[in-house]
């Protein structure tokens, strides 16, 4: 019985010559290295420089030929052809410019993620900081609203040959939210991964430039459009955000227990407490906890988190969200508490990144 090896197979292919240069296909190195032989049953495959070389079919049937004639015709021959791959062209790295990607999420709505997303925006602006927000709250885009952009109207210009979107800019914060894209007065009516990609769309396709903090209000709860920001970008840490009240905990600790899984394990910064009290703006030195009183201090300690800061209930966030006039952009006693929150996650970022010694703890004991 013949034994089949490669190096049999080899010198009968080594007989079949490249017709035009007298050279064997082996010399020209176009038999792949990929031979398998199993009892008479043998398959190698030929490598051509092109798909459309005009010699293909006669060198393909000259090499089962040479197989059968030089070693036996009782060989099975499989012979294939195959083409090298062109390289891929250099994809546009996401986002070079951005030094912090920040997400700040929520395990619910209704406590003012938002609020806290475009108000820390401004105020980090404010601190001279280059500052980008993305609204991928997708079906619920309300951005645009709380920076006097809902007539907004965008365009686009080329940079290094590719036509990218250019952001809506306000209080010196770039903006982008699908809410500049689709009817305002109509529901978003899409399929998760209609979602994922158009949100993808506004992350690669736009023209953000340098920014020191990138950053994303992420959708309520915990869905697939998470699952796409955490596999598209590197993201520095997230914020939570929630309100004292007992059932909006509940859903933060998931949401906290989500970014701190294996499949997400995205850190997280620390938990804000929105509406951690009422103050009449008659009346600044009064407090009432309408929501409960630090249910968002206990959960930080309880999950071993920072708690980065308490916003208080005044009527004017409300009314300059609904005017487009973020109140952090003024100089009240609430936009010193996004400032202080935007000090807060700057610090957390700088510990984060290991350009700022971890916060030390110490126990005093008053007497």
């Amino acid at each position: 019985m013949i034994k089949l090896y490669p190096q049999l197979i080899l010198d009968a292919l080594s007989t079949v010559r490249y017709p035009g240069n007298g050279k064997n296909i082996v010399e020209l190195g176009m038999v792949a290295d990929d031979i398998r032989i199993d009892g008479l049953k043998v398959s190698f495959s030929l490598i051509f420089p092109k798909s459309t070389d005009p010699f293909m079919k006669s060198i393909l049937k000259a090499a089962e030929t040479a197989v059968h004639t030089h070693i036996s015709p009782d060989v099975e021959v499989t012979v294939t052809a195959s083409t090298p791959q062109p390289a891929a062209a250099p994809q546009r790295p996401i986002l070079p410019g951005v030094k912090n990607i920040v997400g700040i999420s929520s395990g619910k709505g209704g406590v003012g993620k938002s609020t806290v997303a475009s108000n820390l925006a401004v105020a980090l602006a404010r601190e001279g900081y280059k500052v980008g927000l993305l609204d991928a709250d997708i079906f619920g885009p309300s951005v645009p609203k709380m920076f006097g952009l809902e007539d907004e109207t965008l365009y686009m210009h080329e940079v290094d040959g590719k036509e990218l979107i250019i952001p809506a800019e306000r209080y010196g914060v770039k903006v982008l939210s699908i809410g500049f894209l689709v009817d305002k007065n109509a529901p978003v009516l899409w399929r998760g991964s209609m979602a994922s990609n158009a949100l993808r769309q506004l992350i690669e396709d736009a023209d953000w430039g340098e920014l020191d903090y990138f950053l994303i209000d992420m959708p309520p709860g915990t869905s697939d459009i998470h699952l796409t920001l955490v596999q598209t970008l590197a993201i520095t840490g997230v914020v939570v955000v929630s309100t004292p009240q007992e059932v909006a905990l509940a859903d933060a600790r998931k949401g906290i227990a989500m970014f701190m899984g294996e499949k997400i394990n995205v850190p997280v910064l620390g938990l804000v407490e929105n509406m951690a009290w009422f103050i009449p703006e008659a009346h600044p030195d009064e407090r009432y906890y309408i929501f409960g009183k630090e249910g968002a201090v206990r959960l930080a300690d309880e999950l071993g988190v920072k708690l980065l800061a308490q916003i208080p209930v005044v009527g004017s966030i409300c009314d300059g969200g609904d005017s487009g006039e973020p109140i952090a952009a003024k100089d009240t006693i609430t936009a010193h508490a996004f400032m202080h929150l935007a000090h807060e996650v700057t610090e957390a970022v700088d510990e984060r990144n290991g350009t700022l010694p971890p916060t030390v703890k110490v126990n005093v004991t008053r007497k």
